[in-house]
């Protein structure tokens, strides 16, 4: 009786799941009776799940600023980094790009043989021989991370080519040699959806075309003979998809003397100076960052994840101030701080996050200047550190009166600033307070701002990711 019980079950199963033939029933190999694609939980971020909440500050400014109204808004769900991104994180991109530069120069020298520079690519089409390639096609050539890299080779035109990417004696990355930081570049793209909004570009979905005159401005980037990046803006005949894309050429490694440049007078230069080199501070907040660094990062965690994940799934990038004071507030609607109650203090008296307690008296909170991760409690969400140790870049740019533009489901000020637009437009929203900021700024609600191009001593940031689902 049981056996026909379980045959009877497993054919119900089958039929149910079966489609119909001839029927609507979509490409997905699920029905949609099932509950479909689970994505997965990326690693080391915590899931925000979606809700509304009262966005804006909740106490009056010290300053007799203008203050925004607050506004009721909902947000989609989201994953973010439970921690900002720290050193050793952002080491393993520095050491990527370095890495990728080494193979990058191996694969164009032509001294060596065709054999030897295939070694570092995937590139295997036997219909258009590897020698034959063109001095543009072969900058293009996907990197084959596989191979062994050539850093301590004896073989003369190996290292001929590793010094010629400045070699040092000077580890800061790791056990192999290293080439001069302010070598270390790294190109990304973005689309300018700003300029695909424009009505003068709308596209017409029944010849597939842009309008014609239709263009587009974005900016570009190349190096000079010289060695120089040189960023500008050009405005280019609007035809394709590829004509809205912006490219940028950036130095990604890390400022690391703007302890001395920010705080003069002070005796910071021996412990800081070597504060994103060394395995002491592997786990500390990186700063030192600017924004357009941290969009550089955002881009290359998103093609590490796709280059291992067929599947692919949403970019990485920089969360909208609505999603960072949103996920703050750890599911407290009017939560003053991400602790949520009012007072900077536990009930035993001990600081709840890494600030300036009072003037001069940084050590109060037990860190003077940047803590390691993670060394206070986190918030409901299990986000740690939304408030002090090192404020955090958000993409929404910065004006005085936000709440008043943006709407009420997803609200986000966001202006693709370009290469010779003004610099009050390259104002971008800091979150959280730092180690150097006075209580006021480690409210969820309140907000700051620094332009893209700076890099400062306090400011940090985490990623985000667009959840697929419901």
């Amino acid at each position: 009786m049981k056996k026909n019980l379980i045959i009877l079950i497993i054919v119900a199963i089958f039929i149910v799941a079966a489609k119909p033939i001839g029927e609507l029933v979509g490409t997905s190999k699920r029905s949609m009776f099932t509950k479909g694609f689970v994505e997965a939980n990326p690693f080391g971020m915590v899931f925000i799940k979606r809700g509304s909440f009262m966005m804006g500050a909740n106490d009056q400014s010290p300053f007799n600023l203008v203050k925004d109204k607050s506004v009721n808004v909902t947000i989609d769900a989201f994953w973010m980094d439970e921690t900002e991104i720290t050193n050793d994180e952002y080491k393993q991109f520095v050491v990527w790009a370095r890495d990728s530069i080494l193979m990058r120069n191996i694969i164009e020298d032509p001294s060596l043989e065709a054999k030897e520079r295939q070694k570092y690519t995937t590139y295997n089409d036997k219909n258009n021989p590897f020698d034959q390639l063109s001095a543009d096609q072969l900058k293009k050539l996907p990197l084959n991370w596989r191979a062994k890299l050539p850093w301590t080779s004896k073989d003369t035109t190996f290292q001929r080519i590793v010094k010629s990417m400045n070699y040092k004696d000077m580890n800061e990355l790791g056990s192999k040699p290293q080439i001069d930081p302010g070598k270390i570049t790294y190109k990304y793209e973005w689309i300018n959806y700003d300029q695909a909004a424009l009505p003068a570009n709308k596209l017409n979905v029944n010849t597939g075309a842009y309008p014609k005159g239709a263009t587009a401005r974005v900016d570009t980037s190349y190096v000079n003979e010289f060695g120089y990046i040189i960023d500008s803006t050009i405005i280019r005949p609007l035809i394709t998809r590829k004509d809205l894309i912006s490219m940028k050429i950036v130095k990604i490694y890390p400022d690391t003397v703007m302890w001395i440049r920010d705080f003069q007078y002070s005796y910071n230069d021996p412990k800081m100076r070597m504060y994103f080199s060394h395995a002491g501070f592997a786990n500390y907040p990186v700063v030192g960052v600017t924004w357009e660094q941290a969009q550089a990062f955002c881009n290359w965690r998103t093609q590490l994840f796709n280059s291992s994940n067929p599947m692919g799934g949403q970019d990485y990038r920089l969360p909208t101030e609505t999603e960072w004071e949103y996920a703050a507030r750890g599911n407290r609607r009017v939560a003053l701080y991400p602790w949520g109650g009012n007072y900077t203090r536990d009930s035993k008296g001990c600081y709840l996050a890494n600030f300036k307690p009072t003037r001069g008296s940084y050590t109060d909170d037990t860190g003077a200047t940047t803590m390691r991760v993670a060394s206070f409690m986190p918030n409901d969400y299990g986000l740690f550190d939304m408030s002090g140790n090192v404020a955090e870049w958000t993409s929404t740019a910065y004006v005085n009166f936000e709440n008043s533009l943006v709407a009420d489901m997803n609200p986000n000020f966001q202006y693709s600033a370009k290469q010779d637009d003004s610099n009050v437009l390259k104002r971008k929203v800091v979150k959280g307070g730092s180690w150097k900021d006075i209580a006021y700024y480690l409210q969820c609600g309140v907000r700051t701002y620094e332009y893209q191009y700076e890099s400062r001593p306090y400011i940090g940031f985490r990623c985000v990711r667009s959840f697929n689902g419901d």
